[in-house]
């Protein structure tokens, strides 16, 4: 019988290296490029193992395990998290990731000998959560300065949006939910797990989601607009909505939708 893995990472060439690495041995490989592209894969497919990358675009590692935890608590699949960062977060990483394997990136070559040693295990052994080999190293490597850098930078600009004191929705330009932080999953009482990747309306009761509509259409259609203001009735809380379009070096990305009580 067949196997099928799947490989989500926005580095392509790392995509093609595992998923001929993975082809070798005889599986199937459903490739995906985002956490939200992955995410969707996942929906059609049942796979054997999944390789996450942590930092994506859209929907990065971390999110988009918490989401299979939550869809897919019945899945017996292996979760690898894989990243070239792990050396400069090696203090909290299992915390903040729940994967059942770290793989750190490294030369090619030598990767290439640790993955294969790695599935030989999991084929051979099964898997298991309690296995005390959680960490695979390709090699002797480094912490990397610039990496490090960008880790921090990455993560300080998460904890702004977190910090927030009014509700931050991110949207993708095919309105999908790609991020929601805390103030947010306060006032629409729906967790990340259920609505990330999913279509924004799925945030909103049904009354409120022709409203909602129309204005993400209308800065959509009229690049003038800064931003539409609007109200939505959550659980008998009255909420005020500001939609305005996300614009990524000039192009449209999507929309940001800003939630706050009426009194603030």
């Amino acid at each position: 019988m067949s196997k099928t893995a799947l490989v989500v990472d926005n580095d392509f060439f790392f995509v093609e290296f595992l998923a001929e690495l993975l082809q070798k041995r005889g599986y199937e490989v459903v490739k995906a490029y985002d956490g939200k592209e992955g995410l969707s894969k996942l929906e059609k497919v049942s796979v054997d193992i999944a390789f996450l990358d942590v930092m994506m675009p859209k929907i990065d590692g971390p999110q988009m395990i918490k989401v299979i935890r939550r869809r897919y608590p019945d899945a017996q699949f292996p979760i690898v998290a894989v990243s070239g960062t792990f050396i400069e977060q090696m203090g909290n990483v299992e915390e903040g990731t729940a994967a059942d394997y770290f793989i750190v990136k490294g030369p090619l070559e030598q990767m290439s000998v640790q993955v294969e040693e790695f599935l030989d295990r999991i084929e051979k052994n099964g898997f298991s959560k309690e296995d005390a080999k959680r960490f695979i190293e390709p090699g002797d490597l480094y912490p990397r300065q610039t990496i490090s850098e960008l880790v921090d930078h990455l993560n300080y600009q998460k904890f702004v949006i977190e910090s927030m004191g009014v509700g931050i929705i991110i949207v993708d330009k095919d309105a999908k939910v790609i991020e929601m932080n805390p103030v947010a999953v306060e006032l629409t009482k729906r967790s990340p797990e259920e609505v990330l990747s999913m279509p924004v309306t799925a945030v909103f009761p049904k009354s409120e989601r022709t409203q909602l509509i129309r204005a993400l259409k209308a800065v959509a259609l009229d690049l003038s607009l800064k931003s539409i203001r609007t109200q939505i009735t959550i659980s008998s809380k009255r909420l005020r909505a500001v939609v305005s379009l996300l614009r990524i070096e000039g192009d449209i990305g999507g929309w940001i939708i800003v939630l706050m009580e009426e009194d603030q």
